[in-house]
């Protein structure tokens, strides 16, 4: 009988794609560059996905075997859903990893980014107002103009709809029936295959989690 080698999935990889993982994203950007013609004259980003990242939306559910990951990765993606797709794609996280796989995510730190609000308000910082709209994506610099800003705007998929404090994602993963739900931080976990896809930077004012099914 053949040995079925267990998976490794990451939704909403961005550039970040090694080959030994499954790499999956559902943004506009990358739809549109995968157009035959329109996509390889125009994107919006500076580098273009790399060719192994497929297409494919972690709430509609990926074409992954149920059970078949020892591993799931989400970084810095889950804030970007609302609060009926997060539900969606916990489901659907937790319907693929076999029993005991790992699952390990991040989205920003919704208490630092408050505290920190807070902080900066006490010393008088007049850019306070600026960095929560930033922080949180509430904000936007600029309108789009024009034809290349419409199709800039509507490429883009990065505002915030959701955010979340360490708390309120433990307690929504152990709902979802997450088992041993922990703080984690870059480079701690025991299967070294989440090295390929983590990267240092993105722990930062993080709220970071590691679940079994």
């Amino acid at each position: 009988m053949t040995e079925v080698r267990p998976l490794y999935v990451q939704y909403g990889c961005g550039f970040t794609a090694p080959p030994e993982w499954i790499n999956f994203d559902a943004s506009f950007t990358l739809k549109w560059e995968r157009l035959p013609l329109m996509g390889q004259l125009y994107t919006k980003n500076r580098q273009r996905f790399p060719s192994n990242v497929r297409i494919g939306d972690i709430v509609k559910g990926l074409p992954i075997r149920e059970g078949s990951c020892r591993g799931v990765y989400s970084s810095h993606m889950i804030n970007h859903l609302a609060l009926d797709e997060f539900h969606k794609t916990m489901e659907n996280t937790r319907r693929m990893l076999h029993d005991g796989g790992i699952f390990r995510c991040l989205v920003p730190d919704m208490e630092w980014i408050a505290r920190e609000y807070l902080r900066r308000i006490e010393s008088g910082d007049h850019a306070t107002s600026t960095f929560l709209m930033e922080a949180t994506d509430l904000g936007k610099r600029e309108k789009p103009r024009g034809l290349a800003g419409v199709i800039h705007q509507w490429l883009r998929t990065s505002e915030a709809h959701w955010m979340w404090d360490s708390q309120s994602l433990t307690h929504a993963l152990e709902e979802h029936g997450f088992q041993r739900v922990r703080k984690c931080s870059f480079g701690d976990c025991e299967d070294l295959m989440f090295g390929l896809v983590e990267n240092r930077a993105r722990f930062e004012h993080a709220v970071a989690l590691e679940a079994r099914r």
